[in-house]
């Protein structure tokens, strides 16, 4: 069941406020590019923000369609949008983003660590992998298997915000990313705490299919281009690959994500 925003003091249910007479802003937006603020634009990834109760909201910007369509959705805001114009919003987004009339300024989600990570459901490990297009497509197949956290390194990957976020279309207020330093270090410690870590990769030794798949497992992708690197390889258990009947033996990361995820939540339920 979804939270139901609770209405501010004074607001009637199902309203929000205008910014100035024509429902234009006061003053020239603006935002500051080296904070940590998650920017969340879309109406999938704003409305799962709002029905997020662990997302600390800042600022949230909505056209009037856009702003009445989430009074019918959601009912009553905690924080009411500043009603402007599509324009408004396309200034402080990349060219060609598709904001739907919504923008919204947020405080990052909590990180799990490598102590609070329960084992219980599958991990994801994201070696490098750079597009936030193909980010966001894995977060958005991880949150429909119910991947437990996303782990990912401080360096050569996407932020949480921005494309990747339009891109999860609302999974990440499902499955939460643990940012760490060095990703072999992390598997070793996972190994240490009796992770299987499987590493996915076309090269790999046998199908992931006959691999002895237990939990807690982490499941450990590589980058579009390079795949895993040689360390992270040294790192794993076992390196899987997805045995396939066509002519052609690689897949998008996104796409062979999915279909590894399906594969093993499959083999873990049996």
């Amino acid at each position: 069941m979804s939270r139901r925003p609770k209405a501010a003091p004074g607001a009637r249910p199902g309203s929000f406020r205008r910014t100035s007479q024509g429902g234009r802003p006061p003053a020239r937006f603006s935002r500051n590019e080296g904070d940590e603020t998650a920017i969340l634009y879309g109406w999938h990834p704003v409305v799962e923000a709002l029905r997020n109760p662990n997302r600390a909201i800042r600022r949230l910007l909505a056209t009037e369609n856009s702003a009445r369509r989430l009074a019918e959705e959601l009912g009553a805001l905690d924080l009411d949008p500043e009603i402007v114009r599509p324009d408004d919003i396309n200034r402080l987004l990349e060219p060609d983003a598709v904001h739907q009339g919504l923008y919204l300024e947020a405080e990052p989600l909590p990180s799990p660590t490598l102590e609070t990570l329960s084992g219980d459901r599958i991990v994801l490990a994201l070696d490098q992998i750079t597009d936030p297009h193909n980010v966001g497509a894995i977060v958005r197949s991880a949150a429909a298997f119910d991947v437990e956290a996303i782990v990912t390194t401080a360096r050569h990957s996407p932020a949480a915000t921005g494309v990747l976020a339009k891109a999860a279309s609302g999974g990440l207020e499902h499955v939460p990313f643990m940012v760490v330093r060095n990703l072999a270090d992390t598997l070793i410690g996972l190994g240490e705490r009796g992770f299987l870590r499987i590493g996915l990769d076309s090269s790999g030794t046998a199908g992931l299919d006959q691999l002895p798949l237990r939990r807690p497992v982490i499941l450990v992708l590589g980058s579009e281009g390079k795949g895993l690197r040689q360390r992270t390889r040294e790192c794993c258990d076992f390196i899987g690959r997805l045995d396939m009947p066509g002519e052609i033996k690689s897949l998008n990361v996104s796409n062979a994500a999915a279909i590894a995820l399906y594969a093993v939540s499959r083999a873990l339920a049996d």
